[in-house]
């Protein structure tokens, strides 16, 4: 069991991340699916508030605010130049409350307000971006969730004791971590598949990666977890420990948006709301290569001299078995592209496909140099099993950011259109607009969520996919952590 700690003690707040704050439009800036590009996290706007043309333009705020309409966190403005705003927000939350209801959601004209109400800390998202409340939901419970990583969910008896407790001076020099998720929301499918990824590695170098680190955990160290960014290289845990993908999000968020971790080995309380809200654990960090760091968890508030031994001795079998340069020839290397998709056998002799038209001829010899076979532009595939995914790379014609949001933003439809409770689930679907054909096909065992070119043919679309499976099943050794215990929630 981890060890309960006092949200409103000093310990509750990490150092500040050294991240400066960033300007940009009113439009959400984004970063490619598998993570590139350069973005630098922090308080947005600061000089804005709710009577600023500017403040009022944004696509999309995220607003943290406590039950007594305080505000804690806001993605643009000042929160403090937002008390007013703040106060409405929870006078309308009171006011529903009073009714003996609860609101969950508010639509004006294109902008949808989501509320989540999480006892004393009230969290609210305003958007006009078109994404399902489904998603807003989700992304407000993740947020939520990052607040309790920093403080724990016993931060609610500060405000038991004092309804108008100020958790902001506890929160300080996080901005860049709240900033940093949010912007994850625009890039990264672990936030909507709730799965995590990992770095493809050759099978014999990623078992021998578990080993070593199994060697820690066997020695009082919960969870052993090497990544490089947000892709996990290795993870092992403590018997019947297990970590839910959720938690490794908001954990590797946490690491790679504080630049307190980069510089020197740290050790730090941390709390996984999935596996305990109402207590500590404490993790020591240290960056083994440049993006490649090791995070190890215990229950013990002494524990740093023991663990950083074992990161010692972790180190130097690593450089012994060549383990770090697997992993940055791998980062270089990069993942899965859909021009890399194995030829199916049967469409070897073009001519001799009864049902392949002359039409769909000329459009399949169209794509050569385009992306994939028969317009394949990208894919995401998830091990319901293993809670895992991996994705391809991106490649022509989706070259730009603002491309790759688009079709970020279309899986994140398609996958909740999938999941609604009141009209699914369903196991396939196929859209076709000006953009691009989206193919889901969620099975037992797995879910593929693929985009073709808007032109495409639908069964050759179809056969494809059963090709990527085919695919993916004949490399999971490199791309998926296998033995991996599932979770149960």
């Amino acid at each position: 069991m981890a060890s309960e700690s006092g949200a409103c003690g000093d310990q509750s707040s990490p150092s500040s991340s050294g991240y400066a704050a960033e300007g940009g439009s009113t439009s959400d800036e984004i970063q490619p699916l598998n993570g590139g590009g350069e973005w630098a996290p922090g308080k947005r706007h600061g000089e804005e508030d709710d009577g600023s043309q500017s403040w009022r333009n944004r696509k999309k705020h995220f607003i943290v605010l406590s039950h007594s309409g305080k505000p804690i966190y806001s993605r643009y403005g000042d929160e403090h130049k937002l008390a007013g705003f703040s106060a409405t927000l929870q006078a309308i939350i009171s006011f529903v409350e009073n009714g003996g209801d609860r609101v969950k959601l508010v639509r004006a004209g294109h902008h949808q307000v989501v509320f989540l109400v999480k006892g004393p800390i009230y969290l609210v998202c305003i958007s006009c971006t078109e994404e399902p409340f489904d998603s807003l939901r989700s992304q407000l419970e993740l947020l939520y969730g990052q607040l309790i990583l920093i403080l724990t969910k016993s931060v609610n008896r500060c405000f038991e004791k004092n309804p108008k407790f100020d958790m902001t001076p506890l929160l300080g020099g996080t901005d860049a971590v709240f900033s940093s998720l949010i912007h994850s929301f625009s890039w990264n499918p672990a936030t909507f598949l709730h799965a995590y990824t990992c770095l493809p590695l050759a099978y014999p170098t990623r078992q021998a990666a578990s080993v070593i680190l199994q060697d820690v955990a066997d020695s009082g160290v919960l969870f052993a977890i090497l990544m490089c960014k947000h892709k996990v290289v290795s993870l092992v845990g403590a018997q019947k420990a297990s970590l839910h993908p959720d938690d490794m999000l908001l954990l590797s968020n946490f690491v790679m948006s504080s630049e307190s971790f980069r510089t020197s080995e740290s050790f730090s309380p941390i709390c996984l709301p999935r596996y305990n809200s109402m207590a500590f654990l404490y993790a020591y960090v240290h960056y083994l290569e440049a993006d490649t760091y090791l995070m190890l968890l215990t229950t013990n508030s002494d524990a740093f001299y023991h663990l950083k031994e074992c990161r010692i001795s972790i180190e130097a079998v690593f450089l012994k078995s060549n383990v770090l340069s697997e992993v940055q020839r791998s980062m270089l290397d990069g993942g899965m592209r859909v021009e890399d998709l194995p030829v199916d056998p049967s469409s070897r002799d073009r001519s001799a496909s009864p049902h392949l038209g002359q039409n769909s001829m000329e459009r399949v010899q169209s794509y050569v140099g385009m992306g994939g076979a028969c317009g394949l532009w990208h894919f995401v595939y998830r091990s319901i099993y293993l809670d895992q995914y991996v994705s391809s790379e991106f490649s022509p014609p989706i070259n730009t950011h603002q491309q790759q949001k688009r079709l970020y933003r279309a899986y994140q439809k398609i996958y909740s259109s999938m999941h609604d409770k009141g009209f699914g689930p369903h196991k396939t679907q196929f859209r076709r607009d000006e953009n691009y054909v989206i193919l889901c096909w969620v099975t037992p065992d797995f879910e593929l969520y693929a985009a073709f070119d808007p032109l495409a043919d639908k069964a050759l679309a179809i056969k494809t996919c059963n090709r990527v499976c085919q695919w993916v099943k004949d490399v999971e050794n490199e791309i998926f952590l296998m033995g991996a215990s599932p979770f149960s929630w």
